[in-house]
């Protein structure tokens, strides 16, 4: 939410300085109000089970690094409203914000109205090639 702080009893408190910019899709600050434990995740892609990439597309491939990324999260323990910390990296950010509305649409079903602090990075390639987004996080499990 813009301009105010939203401590929705989960331990994080998402914090939007009415002075910044609007947040969309993200995030500016978050803070932990609980103890938890912190879980580290590494960089997904949109591998599937075999480790080819799958999905024609960055909202495709977006999809499938998500899943990915909260598959690697439950195992640990994580939700995706424990989501502190994300970080994209695409390797083309111009096709990434064309398909902002589809990008917040899959968000929106896998992990829901809950933002992280997050930044998307331009790449110039990523270790699969044809990957063309991955995803890193940090989760606070309470």
């Amino acid at each position: 939410m813009s301009g105010s702080n939203d401590d929705s009893g989960d331990g994080l408190e998402r914090i939007n300085p009415p002075h910044l910019a609007p947040p969309t899709g993200f995030s500016h600050a978050v803070r932990v109000t609980a103890p938890g434990t912190l879980v580290f995740l590494a960089g997904q892609t949109a591998l599937d089970g075999a480790g080819r990439i799958v999905g024609d597309g960055i909202v495709e491939q977006f999809e499938r690094a998500l899943g990915n990324l909260l598959e690697a999260a439950a195992a640990a323990g994580a939700a995706p409203a424990d989501l502190a910390k994300l970080t994209v990296f695409a390797v083309d950010v111009a096709d990434y914000r064309r398909h902002a509305k589809e990008l917040g649409r899959v968000w929106k079903r896998l992990v829901g109205s809950d933002f992280p602090a997050m930044a998307v990075i331009g790449a110039g390639r990523l270790w699969d090639e044809a990957a063309l987004v991955e995803i890193e996080g940090i989760a606070v499990v309470r």
